[in-house]
């Protein structure tokens, strides 16, 4: 009787174990890399998660990028819809994107009671500096028209990028 007690309570253990296992995995990371629009003189994050599980409605993902000017980290908050099963988060424009340097995000997935369901750490390394983007959009209004700030009306054009950024 004693070892049939012990291998259940081993089988029970086992079978806890694996759900709750199963129910911190609900997104998994798919996707992140810088976007660098010329157009519009921007530069974001764009991470991308796939729901692996199902979430709770009401819930929501707290995605805190680190900020390349440096400060406080950039904090994204977006709902969590039950149709989708593909997530993706865009921060607000950055500034000072270094090549090669890796910066960090942390993710969070919070049910509507503030109850932390998953965490999750992943890096980003853009492989151009934000240097090549100019200071002004390109482009300006609806149809796209030339910038007259970047499109001189004496015909020289202005693609220079003036962000102080620290070294």
């Amino acid at each position: 009787m004693r070892k049939h007690l012990i291998v259940t309570a081993t089988a029970i253990g086992l079978v806890l174990s694996a759900c709750r296992r199963e129910a911190e995995n609900l997104v998994e990371v798919t996707g992140h890399l810088f976007v660098f629009n010329y157009r519009v003189a921007s530069a974001t994050y764009l991470l991308t998660l796939k729901k692996t599980g199902p979430i709770p409605d009401g819930s929501v993902i707290i995605a805190e990028f680190e900020n390349p000017q440096g400060g406080a980290p950039l904090v994204l908050n977006q709902k969590v819809y039950p149709i989708d099963d593909k997530i993706a988060l865009q921060s607000q424009n950055l500034h000072c994107v270094r090549k090669d340097r890796p910066y960090s995000v942390s993710i969070r997935l919070v049910d509507k009671d503030g109850k932390v369901l998953q965490e999750l750490k992943t890096q980003f390394r853009s492989d151009l500096d934000q240097t090549v983007l100019p200071s002004k959009p390109l482009v300006v209004g609806a149809f796209y028209d030339k910038n007259p700030e970047v499109f001189k009306p004496d015909g020289s054009v202005d693609f220079s990028n003036t962000d102080k950024c620290p070294a």
